[in-house]
């Protein structure tokens, strides 16, 4: 079974979007969060289900759609996957995961 670990910046990122959201509507922010937090638990039994990241061209950075997100992970090996980030979809993320795809 596949662990799914969220990084502390994909963790920093959901508080931020959390917050953004929370200036509008607590409730909104609140279901967001909770709907992007959840999203990912689809992996456990699909790891490669999503698309490799277009900009990185990384068989083992994929990205998860989720409404207006991205929700960017790396497929570590069968048994783990990282939650590198969650920004919106309009944003690119290269300069996001430089220090990740280094560690590989």
């Amino acid at each position: 079974m596949v662990e799914i670990i969220w990084t502390d910046q994909a963790i920093q990122d959901l508080n931020d979007i959390g917050d953004y959201i929370a200036k509008d509507s607590v409730r909104y922010a609140e279901l967001t969060v909770s709907k992007l937090f959840d999203s990912p638990n689809i992996l456990v039994d699909y790891p490669l289900l999503d698309k490799v990241v277009p900009e990185l061209s990384n068989l083992s950075i994929r990205e998860l759609i989720c409404g207006n997100y991205r929700i960017v992970y790396k497929v570590v090996n069968y048994e783990r996957i990282d939650i590198l980030t969650v920004h919106n979809c309009s944003r690119m993320v290269g300069h996001v995961l430089g220090s990740e795809i280094e560690k590989e």
